[in-house]
């Protein structure tokens, strides 16, 4: 009588136990590389649709998961915010010296300045009484007194006259402009 053949139709029943025990051992690895890769995605990404994917991929056994390992996110999303909190400490610290930043290219101005002098970006408005530069939250001038955004002759600037259609500009006629 022969023996019953076993896993990949194997006679020998240790090669056959070795092998069933091998097999065991990496489905285990392959159901907790899922687990692992699980949970990393929910520390390092946002989104639960991308946490989604990245587990459905990792039931690919290991090849999922090691292409998890190579587009996943550097850092966690504790050390984000962390280092948010730490720049905005900082910059906290920088005004307190007195030390300002532009906020949209974080060059290095004064607190009185209107523009930016490197990307020429409007930091404040003026105060049309006095001309010194106005916080926006302000509703009245420090400096002369002028309440601000309540009349609006105070707060707009004359519009100037429109041009006649024969006027010249600079000595020239508007059509040499074009």
């Amino acid at each position: 009588m022969l023996p019953i053949a076993g896993l990949f139709g194997v006679h020998n029943h240790s090669v056959n136990l070795a092998l069933e025990l091998i097999l065991l051992f990496l489905a285990i690895i392959w159901i907790a590389l899922v687990y692992w890769t699980f949970a990393d995605a929910r520390r390092r990404i946002d989104d639960g649709m991308l946490i989604g994917c990245a587990t459905l991929a990792s039931l690919l056994p290991f090849v999922g998961t090691l292409i998890y390992m190579i587009v996943r996110p550097p850092e966690y999303l504790e050390d984000v915010h962390e280092r948010a909190l730490e720049i905005e400490a900082a910059e906290a610290r920088l005004a307190q010296v007195g030390m300002h930043v532009c906020p949209h290219c974080d060059y290095a101005v004064e607190k009185d300045f209107l523009r930016c002098p490197n990307c020429l970006r409007k930091l404040r408005e003026p105060c049309v009484g006095c001309g010194k530069p106005l916080h926006p939250e302000w509703r009245l001038c420090p400096y002369c007194e002028t309440e601000v955004g309540l009349d609006p002759t105070l707060t707009r600037r004359p519009r100037r006259p429109r041009r006649e259609t024969g006027q010249t500009i600079g000595g020239r006629p508007p059509s040499d402009l074009i």
